[in-house]
């Protein structure tokens, strides 16, 4: 069909037109209900565009992105299932690209003689549904995951997409093998670690200032049948990182499958933060007289998991025993429970329904991600952990260790000094004011712990950043920003993707 989007730009806005108004697309161009591409998840921003394509597929974002460069100032930002924290995915008085109506076959391929299998999956689905498609069609699933699979493959792709399995496996961006991009001129390029090798490692990680992913072969694995899922509790911070360290840098086959580990708040009275946040079964509870006398305000748990298939239900049993045997967790305090490989992986989707069905899921998120260097985690948890957040964020307050060396450098992804640091994720979800905190608040309380980090020259960087000005953003990829800027002025000149990141802005000077 042949689309307008001459009424779309807006009448004052001379300098957005380009010189020809018409663009033939499969898909559709909506300026009327476009109201959910002005919000997030995050829900603390607005930024209202100017029409949302649904595209057929790639040939399409090639046509709008082509259009848009005709024009001085029209920007497009591609939006997968809105699950941005800061109107990252937005793009004010712009075109917001909808993912999710393109549709296409998640596809298993073999390769290596049919030793080794992927999926080629589009940029818009969801991973739960690639689970889904793989698992239960070929027993086969991806290796590396996000906790919560409501995510789209490009969306996190273009971040890093981490996990317990990341210790093993690497971030999503590490379990890639090729990519379809459209960059930011317009082009459909197919890209890997040895075609078109530039872009393939720009975008993994590259916050979509390089393109959009429209297509992605992800590796996959055997699935096992059953999880032996853990939680073991902690009041020494130094015992818990030392266990968790551990865990995470044996060899495969000596250690558990799923390494994660976060803290709560020391008390019965908090249903969220609190002893109610541990157990795994509703027939479990926290026995607090096992809890010595000397803990502080938080605890911490390693919550760790096995796979194993069902005819090995009881070798699995001594396997558990033997890793856990070294582990100084309070004895007692451990919490276990047997779920099915689809039940584990699908643990958050039960949290999202509660969520829903209380309201917290439309109120605003105000999360905080960070990697924190190895050498300043126990800083960290004395000044934040165990002072500005000894009661708790209304959420989980997540802290494990991830393996540099399964990270690839030559990604977009900038991460802390040490062969180990620490994922901090504060998923803050209270209910909306005045039932909870006000926002504000809750925003002022992260920008006192980043303030902290500074202050006391933690070596750290934020997960999903959210910056507002260049120079910020320079501290942030301190001596990778003269390779993003040269990628950027590569793949995206005009810098018409991506706005609302706020890295680069429309037109901007680039070498």
């Amino acid at each position: 069909m042949i689309a307008y989007l001459e009424h779309f730009v807006h009448e004052n806005d001379v300098e957005s037109r380009p010189d020809n108004y018409e663009i033939d697309i499969q898909g559709t161009i909506d300026d009327k209900s476009i109201d959910f591409a002005a919000k997030d998840f995050g829900g603390m921003l607005a930024g209202k565009p100017l029409a949302v394509v649904r595209p057929s597929g790639a040939d399409d974002i090639s046509r709008v992105i082509k259009y848009a460069s005709r024009s001085e100032n029209l920007t497009v930002a591609a939006r997968g299932n809105g699950h941005s924290i800061n109107g990252q995915a937005m793009a004010d008085k712009g075109l917001v690209i909808d993912m999710r109506s393109i549709e296409g076959e998640i596809t298993v391929v073999g390769f290596n003689g049919g030793a080794s299998y992927a999926v080629d999956v589009n940029g818009g689905a969801l991973w739960e549904d690639v689970l889904k498609r793989c698992l239960l069609r070929r027993g086969l699933a991806p290796r590396s995951w996000t906790d919560y699979l409501g995510l789209t493959v490009g969306g996190t792709l273009s971040n890093a997409g981490v996990s317990g399995q990341t210790f093993r496996y690497g971030p999503q961006t590490s379990n890639v093998t090729e990519l379809e991009v459209v960059t930011g001129k317009g082009d459909k390029i197919v890209c890997s670690e040895n075609q078109n090798s530039e872009l393939f490692f720009s975008v993994l990680g590259g916050l979509g200032q390089f393109g959009i992913i429209t297509r992605a072969r992800v590796l996959l694995q055997p699935a096992p049948d059953m999880v032996k899922w853990i939680r073991v509790i902690y009041t020494e911070f130094a015992e818990f990182t030392r266990d968790a360290e551990s865990l995470v840098t044996r060899p495969e086959g000596e250690s558990f499958d799923y390494v994660e580990g976060f803290v709560f708040v020391n008390s019965y009275d908090d249903p969220v933060n609190g002893w109610a946040s541990v157990a795994l079964d509703p027939d479990q509870s926290l026995d607090p007289t096992r809890i010595p006398r000397t803990a502080g305000p938080v605890v911490y748990c390693l919550e760790v998991a096995l796979h194993y298939q069902k005819v090995d239900r009881s070798s699995t049993v001594d396997t558990v025993e033997r890793l856990l045997g070294g582990l100084r967790y309070c004895k007692g305090l451990r919490f276990e429970v047997d779920l099915n490989y689809m039940e584990f992986l699908m643990r958050v989707k039960r949290a999202e329904q509660q969520a829903k069905a209380n309201g917290i899921w439309d109120a605003p998120h105000p999360w905080l991600n960070l990697f924190v260097s190895k050498k300043d985690i126990a800083g960290f948890d004395r000044l934040v952990f165990n002072n500005i957040l000894k009661h708790g964020v209304g959420g989980p307050m997540l802290v494990y260790p991830l393996v540099r060396s399964k990270w690839d450098d030559r990604t977009s992804v900038v991460l802390p000094d040490g062969d180990i640091f620490y994922i901090v994720a504060l998923l803050r979800s209270s209910p909306p004011y005045p039932n909870g905190p006000p926002v504000e608040e809750l925003v002022s309380q992260n920008c006192e712990i980043i303030q902290t980090c500074i202050k006391n020259g933690f070596n750290f960087k934020l997960y999903f950043p959210h910056y507002k000005s260049e120079e910020d953003w320079k501290k942030h990829f301190g001596n990778q920003w003269t390779r993003f800027v040269e990628r950027k002025a590569t793949f995206d000149p005009k810098a018409i993707l991506a706005p609302g990141q706020k890295i680069f802005t429309r037109n901007c000077q680039l070498p």
